[in-house]
């Protein structure tokens, strides 16, 4: 199967069946409620096949970018009748419970994928947890009397740490300011560190790094890591004409750059190339202002199955941190540190669902929860003709005690649509950009 094939078939796919769930949370909240459903379309514009059964007509439409649920009664500017199956006739409350019912079956779905993959697959680890702790580099700005490079680390905080799994758990408890107890085996003798750990450090900082493969995986497109003209397979093997033994070397080079050019040889094609590249400061997903490149390695995971009441946990907290990371980002567009460019629109979601199923099954219904995740926060925003418009509209009328002006719905739909239909425009001409190689 082509790469452009896969990602077309990925991507609807993916946005098929997220949008199918949407809209039937609308639909079972309706009749729920006991308001009649007169179209489930899954698209928008002309029929191009349908079903009628009862009062629903289900169809598939020409623009297969999205889908609703028209519902009788629940235009304010067309004639009514009155009549108790229709929308606008029910009490506020079921009108707000049908509104949040798509963003909610969204969120659901996300728990679900997760806490099945977690259960039957088993959650992705990294294959070097398994391995002896050997460091075999460390940060750069690494304490002199801190862990070296040759060092085997054989406790921390008191306790035995055989591979790299039980280092991070043992060091995992520590909080920046406190001393980390660390016993090394160095040329053959043990020996007892105690090391700092400072604020924003992180395990692998004061700990040193495991080896990791330097091979790169993604280049994410219109980053600085695309625009120096780095590629999938190309193999970091030297920064500042130091050599690379592991991938974290790389990393650490990033972060700690400030901003200024880093110099580095890639191995491609067995050639060896010198390439530089400026990092951008950007948020991560911990909603950190770090400098990133837009690239990543490769990794060797091995899947660990849970016990179904484990998988359950681990499924809340993935979607728990996927919440809060997702905040992180609308937050950075309110404060002006995450740029409208950096998000993704049909054609992203369509170029990341074609990665993710070429990598196989779980990378793809992990793909499929974050976004179906994203799909339904942001359907929550108070922003009008979004569900979560909705639902702000509703909570004015019931403040009021009476229902706005339809002249003041119809403003503010427009409104609404006006601005998503631009930032519809823009993130999808920031997607073609990023499309073309190498652009700038």
């Amino acid at each position: 199967m082509t790469d452009t094939l896969r990602v077309l078939i990925a991507g609807g796919v993916v946005l098929g069946i997220l949008v199918l769930l949407h809209e039937w949370g609308h639909f079972i909240a309706a009749k729920w409620c006991g308001v009649r459903v007169d179209v489930f379309s899954i698209g928008f514009g002309p029929r191009l096949w349908g079903i009628k059964r009862g009062d629903t007509d289900y169809r598939l439409s020409a623009l297969p970018l999205g889908g609703y649920v028209r519902m009788a009664g629940d235009n304010p500017v067309e004639e009514r009748t009155g009549a108790a199956y229709e929308f606008l006739s029910r009490p506020r409350w079921q009108r707000c419970l049908i509104a949040i019912a798509g963003p909610a079956m969204n969120i659901l779905l996300t728990f679900a994928v997760f806490m099945g993959v977690f259960w039957v697959v088993g959650i992705p680890t990294p294959n070097y947890f398994l391995e002896a702790p050997s460091v075999v580099a460390v940060a750069h700005d690494a304490s002199p009397s801190g862990v070296k490079p040759g060092d085997r680390i054989v406790q921390v905080n008191g306790v035995t740490t055989p591979d790299w799994r039980a280092v991070y758990t043992a060091a995992g408890s520590t909080k920046p300011g406190d001393t980390m107890s660390v016993v090394v085996l160095r040329a053959g003798a043990q020996q007892t560190l105690q090391i700092p750990f400072p604020a924003q450090a992180t395990e692998d900082d004061v700990l040193g790094y495991p080896a990791l493969s330097s091979v790169l995986e993604d280049v994410v497109p219109g980053t600085p890591a695309d625009k120096a003209g780095l590629r999938a397979g190309d193999v970091i093997t030297s920064i500042g004409g130091k050599p690379v033994v592991t991938w974290l070397q790389f990393v650490d080079a990033v972060r700690s750059s400030d901003g200024h050019q880093v110099d580095f040889a890639v191995r491609r094609d067995g050639r060896d190339i010198s390439l530089s590249l400026v990092p951008a400061h950007q948020m991560d997903a911990d909603g950190k202002m770090v400098w990133l490149v837009g690239v990543s390695a490769a990794t060797q995971n091995h899947y660990e199955r849970e016990s179904f009441v484990a998988s359950a946990k681990s499924s809340l907290d993935s979607t728990i941190n996927g919440v809060r990371q997702i905040g992180n980002v609308l937050g950075g567009l309110a404060t002006g540190k995450v740029s409208v460019r950096e998000l993704q629109g049909v054609i992203g979601i369509a170029r990341e669902s074609g990665r993710a199923a070429k990598k196989g099954p779980a990378d793809l219904l992990f793909l499929t929860a974050v976004i179906s995740l994203n799909l339904g926060l942001l359907n929550l925003l108070p922003i009008p003709i979004l569900d979560g418009g909705h639902v702000l509209m509703l909570a004015i009328e019931s403040v009021l005690r009476r229902d706005l002006s339809i002249a003041v719905k119809e403003r503010l739909v427009q409104v609404g649509l006006v601005f998503l239909l631009g930032l519809f425009v823009f993130v999808m001409y920031s997607d073609i950009m990023r499309s073309i190689p190498n652009h700038h």
